[in-house]
């Protein structure tokens, strides 16, 4: 029988299920058949809800209302009702309207402390409008620890500042300054610019190790140029598409902002400000490290270890392998340190200080336990001892760099300075797998890949037996015919005119140079002069056991100290590089993003240095004079200054313009070809053996990557000069010193791999600027250096009326962008040659380091360690370059560059040179130095300028302001006027 199908209406349906309940209710679920939940829930959200009232910094709502007595209830019920209100740690309002008829209890909010500052007719001339309101919660700070600083109320600005002691700080702040601030629309910015910076100053050199919040409404003005340590965080439009209301903290990656419906009928967003600071204990992790005490018995001990080897018997058994000698060597070397001294492994924790004992940590415990038991006796007494501690304990630290400065022991000193103001600080440490160490190596080899499939290896030529085992003899070179990737000097002037190229001397006429020599006596005084703190190579052998056993070390043994002389050859192990990744930005993510720098063997560097020092006069004949790079007596001044001379020289004329293309590598150590650099070598005179011995030492450099701690799997073979060696930077001049051009309308200037091609042009004449440009690409490329397109400029100084529509660079198929400003050796120069964003960074740059100054005076070290503090880190950034730009800039630049070196002299405590004497002080200096020096490109002109009659100099002819203010014509001037008061 076939069954029938049961069917039910939609009102049985509805009748089967239980009442409804009400929203948010659940079923009763029975207790035994209930899952029970065990653990905690973790994650980020949960964490900070756990700790909603204890932020790491506070977080902040701020606006402008309009009138707070009217919306106090509609603020009252966002506090009972809305999350961000009710968790919020300060609340701050400008333009209140409130007055002394409004008593506190009419704008209070339940669970926060009320700070007010009303606007004062007699003070800033107007009786409505203004004030400000700082509301502090209860939760957050103790009502008691809320101390008023500084009330201001001026016809430019109202300012309120107020000091805080919450109940939870990380370790590196000691309270919150607060600093609410409104400027009216009407206000003079420059006024209420300098009172906001006036006050922000004196508080931080009274705290400096405080958290500091300035926010407010700024209206028309900003402080961006003014704070160079703070960073700005409101990135939200506040009143319909402007950013009026600002937030400024000085602590990077502090604050995410996001936007807020307006209190009542205010024409202002309110903005919250969400904490995102992460302190330091969290940020970086406790790491271990080995560490060896080196006592004078423990050194006398390693000496006679030393000092008593047979070291024949070591290096005889290995006959001519020097990879297996110098293996066997190292191994021996290790072995007697680690047997006389050995390590012992240490805890670094990264937010302690120096001058945090274990009795401290005891006492901080003590504290902790004793607030948890709730005895309020115990836990004063253990307050009062904790402040009596650290103070010694700051004392003590301060009188032991006293101490170091009175012994002349500057090391030491700078060392504590820099750990007492955290200036120049470890970064945060990269962390990563060996999966990504291995993608980092392979990225770092990737030229010497490709060099490797282009190009066979070069063969080393035959060289004859030395005469001693302690010489490494250059024999006299065969000429070679000119290779044909390298351009000749014959048709090479045809390309880029007359005077383009200076052709190398020929192996004929130049003379045969002396013999390249390395004795035991040199590598025993170059070892002498090693740093000793410096960081082991890959070959784990320490410098301060090389510097410390010199003598027993090399004079037992010359031979595991050099190279093999009769076949040129360099040990493998002294070519291994460890390759460190330094960022080159804050965040990086791509492999492209870090800087591969080698950490080579000490033997090695030493080596490198005795090649260089002998090898340096045969071919400083053959450099480019405009090579402003590793040149005695030239360096970055020198190159701006020469770019900046003939760009002013030339536009003072009028009716011209110059273009300047700034052409960038990628990797440019990295790409030398050792077989077009030994070609290049033997045609500048360089003997036979010293080009095997660099041949060799450029190629089969293994390498491997140390990311954090962890090192590749993968050991690769590269090829090319590694950045951080010694040779390197040397030998890439030598590699494209070929290349030169010097005419009256274009040249290319050199200062390593920054290649500069500047185009003087008249008339529209643009023909020998492009030739140069593209036959100094087309040069790369015959070379094998990569230009890098996405990062070539070209900048365009221009100041005639009627400007022509300019025909754009193409190098390699695309267009070179052209930029308004470019940073070229540290300096910003513009289109228009005016200084002002040059002058603005470098204000920026040295507020952000007078912060450390200040760190630095509150722990009342002495006034010579505050000059020294501020000459090296302070006035270094001030002055950088400062012959360049100094003479050239806007008196209010200079006024503000004064006013913060006033700044820092009231820390100090003494009055500092002026801006004004420093330059031209420095100024004379530089010309001077270019007077003496026949080397220098702009020595010609001021030889010219020389009076036959007197001393002085005749001064270039100027027609515009411009060029009078430049370097030559405006330092020619201070040194007539220096000659007539002698």
């Amino acid at each position: 029988m076939e069954s029938m199908a049961i069917v039910y209406t939609r009102d049985q349906l509805l009748a089967l299920r239980e009442p409804s309940l009400f929203h948010g209710a659940r079923h009763e679920i029975p207790k035994e058949i209930r899952r029970r939940r065990r653990g905690r829930r973790a994650g980020t959200h949960v964490k900070m809800n756990r700790r909603r009232f204890k932020p790491v910094v506070p977080a902040v709502i701020m606006g402008n209302v309009r009138s707070l007595a009217n919306k106090t209830e509609e603020l009252t019920t966002l506090m009972n009702t809305q999350t961000e209100y009710r968790e919020c740690s300060l609340l701050s309002f400008t333009e209140t309207w409130l007055h002394s008829h409004i008593p506190d209890s009419s704008v209070a909010v339940p669970g926060f402390t009320t700070v007010r500052a009303d606007r004062d007719a007699a003070c800033c001339g107007k009786k409505r409008g203004g004030g400000i309101a700082l509301y502090v919660s209860e939760r957050w700070c103790n009502p008691g620890h809320v101390c008023v600083k500084e009330r201001l109320c001026t016809p430019h600005v109202e300012l309120l500042a107020v000091g805080l002691r919450p109940y939870y700080l990380p370790r590196e702040f000691t309270s919150v300054v607060v600093v609410n601030v409104y400027v009216p629309p009407s206000a003079d910015a420059e006024a209420a610019a300098d009172v906001i910076t006036t006050t922000v100053s004196r508080l931080q050199t009274q705290q400096p190790n405080s958290f500091c919040i300035i926010t407010g409404d700024f209206n028309h003005i900003t402080m961006d140029r003014t704070f160079g340590d703070f960073t700005q965080y409101v990135n939200c439009p506040t009143r319909e598409n402007k950013t009026l209301d600002l937030l400024y903290a000085n602590a990077k990656k502090a604050y995410r902002a996001t936007a807020l419906p307006p209190l009542g009928r205010s024409d202002h967003n309110l903005v919250h400000l969400i904490p995102n600071y992460v302190p330091i204990a969290m940020r970086e992790r406790v790491h271990k490290k080995a560490v060896r005490r080196w006592t004078p018995e423990t050194e006398q001990a390693l000496q006679d270890c030393l000092g008593s080897t047979d070291w024949d018997a070591l290096c005889t058994p290995h006959g001519e392998d020097i990879d297996g000698m110098t293996d066997c060597i190292t191994e021996y070397i290790k072995f007697c340190e680690e047997s006389v001294m050995p390590t012992r492994t240490v805890r670094c924790f990264p937010n302690n200080k120096p001058w945090i004992s274990c009795d401290l940590k005891n006492l901080l415990n003590r504290k902790k336990r004793a607030f948890r038991s709730g005895d309020r006796e115990e836990l004063k007494r253990v307050q009062h001892q904790l402040r009596d501690q650290l103070r010694n304990g700051r004392d003590s630290y301060r009188r032991k760099l006293e101490s170091k400065l009175q012994q002349d022991n500057m090391r030491a000193v700078w060392s504590g300075m820099k750990k007492m103001t955290g200036c120049g600080g470890r970064s945060r440490p990269i962390r990563g797998s060996k999966e990504r160490a291995d993608e980092l190596n392979t990225f770092f080899n990737r030229f010497s890949s490709l060099n490797a499939s282009t190009s066979s290896p070069p063969t080393p030529p035959h060289h004859p037996p030395a005469p001693a085992a302690s010489q490494l003899t250059d024999l006299p070179p065969h000429e070679p015919p000119t290779p044909p990737h390298l351009p000749s000097p014959s048709n090479t002037p045809h390309l880029l005119g007359p005077q383009s190229i200076t052709p190398p001397p020929s192996p004929t006429t130049t003379p045969l140079p002396p013999c390249l020599t390395v004795t035991a006596c040199q590598v025993k005084k170059q070892l002498e002069k090693l740093n000793q703190h410096k960081a082991a190579g890959p070959d784990g052998v320490s410098p301060r056991t090389l510097r410390t056993c010199a003598p027993p070390a090399v004079c037992g043994s010359p031979a595991s100290l050099q190279p093999e002389p009769q076949t040129g050859e360099v040990p493998l192990l002294w070519k291994t590089s460890c390759l460190v990744p330094v960022p080159k930005k804050t965040s990086p993510s791509h492999p492209g993003d870090f800087r591969p720098v080698a950490l080579t063997s000490h033997v090695m560097k030493v080596l490198e240095r005795l090649v260089l020092a002998q090898v340096r006069p045969v071919v400083s004949s053959s450099l480019d004079p405009l090579q402003f790079a590793y040149r005695p007596r030239l360096g970055v001044d020198d190159a701006v200054i020469h770019l900046l001379q003939r760009a002013h020289s030339h536009l003072d004329g009028g009716g011209g313009m110059v273009r300047i293309t700034f052409f960038d590598f990628s990797s440019a150590f990295n790409t030398i070809r050792p077989s077009l650099l030994g070609d290049k070598l033997r045609l500048m005179g360089a003997g036979a053996s010293t080009v095997s011995w660099i041949t060799d030492y450029l190629t089969d450099r293994p390498q491997f990557v140390r990311l954090g701690g962890v090192l590749s799997d993968v050991v690769l073979s590269g090829v090319g000069a590694p950045q951080g060696t010694v040779l390197s930077p040397f030998l890439f001049t030598l590699y494209t010193s070929d290349f030169q051009h010097n005419s009256e309308s274009c040249h290319l200037q050199k200062f390593s791999d920054d290649s500069v091609v500047v185009g003087c042009i008249s008339g529209g004449w643009e023909e020998e600027y492009r030739r140069l440009v593209d036959g100094f690409v087309e040069w790369a490329g015959e070379n094998h250096l990569l230009l890098n397109v996405d990062k070539t400029r070209e900048m365009v100084i221009d100041f005639r009326r009627k400007r022509t529509v300019l025909q754009p660079l193409c190098i390699l198929g695309r267009d070179v962008e052209a930029v308004e400003e470019y940073k070229y050796l540290g300096v910003t120069i513009d289109s228009r040659l005016s200084w002002r964003s040059h002058s603005t960074a470098v204000y920026k740059k040295a507020c952000s380091r007078l912060y450390f100054l200040r760190k630095l005076r509150s722990f009342d070290v002495c006034s010579k360690m505050l000059g020294i503090f501020y000459q090296s880190v302070v006035a270094s950034t001030l002055f950088s370059s400062v012959v360049c730009w100094g003479s050239s800039i806007a008196v209010s630049d200079t006024n503000r560059l004064n006013k913060l070196i006033r700044k820092a002299g009231s820390v100090i405590g003494c009055k500092q040179e002026t801006f004004e004497a420093v330059m031209e002080r420095r100024s004379l200096n530089k010309l001077l130095s270019i007077m003496d020096n026949t080397e220098h490109p702009l020595h010609p002109v001021l030889d010219k300028q020389r009076s036959s009659f007197s001393r002085r100099l005749r001064q270039l002819r100027s027609k515009t302001a411009r060029y009078q203010k430049s370097f030559l014509p405006n330092t020619i001037t201070l040194f007539n006027n220096s000659q007539c008061r002698r």
